[in-house]
């Protein structure tokens, strides 16, 4: 499974348009978390709005992560290992305030795990190139991770 995400503050509808063309040629599944956008996609399941609970687990079980800059969203992918490709927001085109998210990538560019996008034609190489070279084993179920949990919980507090 893919899983897209914009963040909470704002609508990206350019990233979400250009999943949602993309979708049909990729046999995968696709969960995009759509936030404020206009857009509605017909090829991909969408959310509004995610909880950070469930976020944390479509993020660990995705093969793959498509972002646009956000470092929290960076963080939680790198916690879990997932790769992510970032497609980062510009205000050129009045998605956000400022370019601070092309700052963002120019530093994390490079680094293992990340992967830029800056165009449409970036983007879908990006996906397909880390698709390709880091397939992900399926995950555990949500039985797996409960139980994962509760063991850490028990060996840091000594209670079940």
């Amino acid at each position: 499974m893919i899983f897209v995400t914009i963040g909470m503050q704002l609508g990206f509808d350019r990233l979400i348009e250009a999943m949602d063309r993309l979708a049909p040629d990729l046999n995968i599944p696709i969960t995009a978390q759509i936030g404020k956008g206009i857009y509605q996609p017909q090829n991909m399941s969408v959310r509004r709005n995610i909880a950070p609970g469930e976020f944390e687990d479509l993020v660990q079980y995705a093969q793959l992560v498509v972002s646009h800059a956000g470092i929290g969203t960076v963080l939680t992918a790198q916690r879990f290992q997932t790769p992510i490709v970032l497609f980062p927001r510009r205000a050129e085109l009045g998605e956000h305030r400022n370019d601070h998210q092309l700052a963002t990538v120019r530093q994390l560019r490079g680094r293992d795990g990340i992967t830029v996008a800056e165009t449409e034609t970036d983007l879908t190489k990006a996906i397909i190139k880390t698709l390709a070279i880091s397939p992900r084993e399926t995950k555990s179920s949500s039985v797996s991770l409960s139980l994962l949990k509760t063991i850490a919980n028990f060996i840091e507090t000594g209670r079940v």
